[in-house]
């Protein structure tokens, strides 16, 4: 029975002795291509980016678009609501999205994620930066900018204007829009009348 028991002994130790060999040289460097039991995609012909191509005429990899042709989700054929401005390239006075409230909550979020660092959660151009030496932008609460089209801060947005950099990469069309509602309201805050009080809620405020 011993003798039978060291004859498995050391067949199982012959048995596993190339795997331990072959699990010890894993990792190290070799000039051999990898073995690549299922070599899927990795061996397809291809070009990689800004490579040379001998097959077409300009040498070129990249390809440019067809002329005429306008990628899927581009054709933008609302002017006013991708630009802010009409057919004649006027920026239009009144934003092309409805003022509601969860567009005003939705512009409120935006604005105090983008625009808050420097023109302040209240639009005096006071934001936080502003302490770290940073020029202030203008209050939104001047004459000049309470009387500027919608379609100009929608713009500003998009392409930015002198310090303040473009945020058209970041803030999608719709968040633009529902921001320049919101700076609508909250100049409209900052500048309210007792006109603008509801009838039946002016007297609590006597």
């Amino acid at each position: 029975m011993k003798i039978k028991k060291n004859r498995i002994h050391k067949l199982l130790i012959l048995l596993l002795l190339p795997m331990m060999i072959v699990g010890c040289y894993r990792g190290r460097p070799s000039k051999k291509p990898p073995i690549h039991l299922v070599p899927d995609m990795d061996t397809q012909p291809k070009y990689k980016a800004q490579a040379k191509s001998d097959f077409f005429a300009d040498g070129k990899t990249m390809r440019s678009t067809v002329p005429g042709t306008i990628p899927q989700g581009y054709l933008h054929e609302n002017v006013v609501y991708y630009s802010g401005k009409n057919e004649s390239g006027q920026f239009v006075r009144k934003s092309p999205v409805d003022v509601t409230l969860p567009i005003l909550e939705r512009g409120q979020a935006r604005f105090n994620i983008y625009c808050a660092p420097c023109h302040s959660r209240v639009g005096d151009g006071q934001g936080i930066i502003i302490k770290h030496g940073f020029m202030p932008p203008p209050s939104f609460h001047i004459d000049r900018l309470r009387k500027v089209q919608d379609g100009y801060i929608f713009d500003v947005i998009t392409n930015g204007v002198r310090n303040m950099p473009s945020y058209g990469a970041q803030i999608p069309v719709k968040d633009r829009w529902a921001i320049v509602n919101y700076v609508r309201a909250l100049q409209r805050s900052q500048n309210a009348t007792v006109k603008d009080v509801p009838e039946e809620l002016r007297n609590s405020l006597k």
